[in-house]
């Protein structure tokens, strides 16, 4: 596949890979989404706004250079300004991550000044690299700091240093994410406004996206860290809703599968603390619009728990030889789950009611 070197979310000739409950791909445009839904189906996006997470600046005590990407938050509370965060050395995103130099050594304690804030090294996550950080001041003093001085997180692949709009979905609300939710840049009015005229509801949940890479892969093995989730009753009623009319319930991107498959559907606010792979027996979720991901990635294991792996290696088979776009800002796959599903107990049912 080919990295999509430049931030175009709603291209008119991006593409769209499609798995079927049995297995069978077919090629379409992805402005035929809507084509492969139905009548009563649920589509359910993440609105988490993305946050300028990157944050440049100095390790007080050796007064090196370093970057920091926040990764992670207990919570979506507007006080916790506590992270679990990312440290670089010198450089940016223009060098790939996996040849970042190494932040100077780290220990618990240690203030880092970033632009206009401090922060103090509260843990240490068994990794160099990994830590919790605690900011200084004032909470509404620490959020603007970040606004004012952060960065998007992003890549080396791609062209040009990214906006902050450049990082936000069509349906993008409170600012919790750490990178895109970027299966949601499929979306648009336009889609929204087709979605409804032939019946297909449209709800959103809110998780903290975390990072897609930390450079090293032994710490890659830990993605994705735990990420803060809510689910309204709005949604949890549409959901219900869907349940009991036939209807399917379709996840734009990995996060909400992971955010509805954690809460069962149910309303409320909790943490993503378990991962999603090929031994997970789905209860929420029908189907997946995603990105297309190369089986080293920590999202393709969410691919796993809806389709068997010979039929996701012809996916990638077939989405190499079609030249896809790949990364946050390429083509997408939509996978239903495959028909050897588990018919749901009315235990598991009543789960969802």
């Amino acid at each position: 596949m080919i990295a999509a070197a430049m931030p175009s979310p709603r291209r008119a000739d991006a593409r769209l890979l499609v798995v079927s409950e049995d297995g069978s791909l077919a090629h379409a445009l992805r402005s035929s989404l809507t084509d492969h839904l139905k009548p009563r189906d649920l589509v359910i996006a993440n609105d988490a706004a993305t946050l300028p997470a990157s944050l440049h600046g100095i390790h007080l005590p050796s007064a090196v250079p370093i970057e920091v990407r926040l990764a992670g938050r207990s919570s979506l509370a507007h006080d916790d300004v506590r992270f679990t965060a990312v440290v670089f050395g010198a450089g940016d995103w223009r060098t790939r991550t996996e040849d970042r130099r190494p932040p100077p050594p780290l220990a618990q304690g240690d203030r880092l000044a970033l632009g206009p804030l401090v922060a103090k090294v509260e843990h240490m996550q068994r990794h160099e690299r990994l830590v919790v950080l605690k900011f200084d001041g004032p909470v509404d003093g620490v959020w603007a700091g970040i606004a004012r001085h952060g960065r998007p997180i992003q890549y080396a692949y791609l062209a040009r240093a990214l906006a902050l709009w450049d990082v936000w979905t069509p349906v993008a609300a409170v600012p919790v994410a750490f990178e895109a939710p970027s299966a949601g840049f499929a979306l648009d009015w336009s889609v929204l406004r087709t979605l409804r005229a032939r019946g297909v509801e449209f709800a959103t949940i809110t998780l903290a996206a975390g990072i897609a890479s930390t450079g090293d892969p032994v710490l890659d093995l830990r993605l994705p860290f735990d990420e803060p989730y809510r689910v309204t009753a709005s949604t949890a009623s549409a959901i219900r809703r869907a349940r009991a009319q036939g209807g399917r319930i379709i996840a734009i991107g990995t996060t909400v599968v992971r955010a509805l498959e954690h809460s069962g559907g149910h309303a409320g606010e909790a943490v993503a603390d378990t991962r999603i792979g090929a031994g997970t027996q789905l209860r929420a979720v029908d189907a997946l619009l995603s990105g297309t991901h190369e089986p080293n990635e920590s999202h393709y294991q969410v691919l796993r728990a809806f389709q068997k792996d010979d039929v996701l290696a012809r996916a990638t088979a077939a989405l190499e030889a079609s030249s896809y776009r790949t990364h946050e800002f390429g083509d997408s796959v939509l996978i239903f789950l495959r028909q050897a599903r588990v018919v749901k107990t009315e235990l598991e049912s009543a789960t969802l009611a």
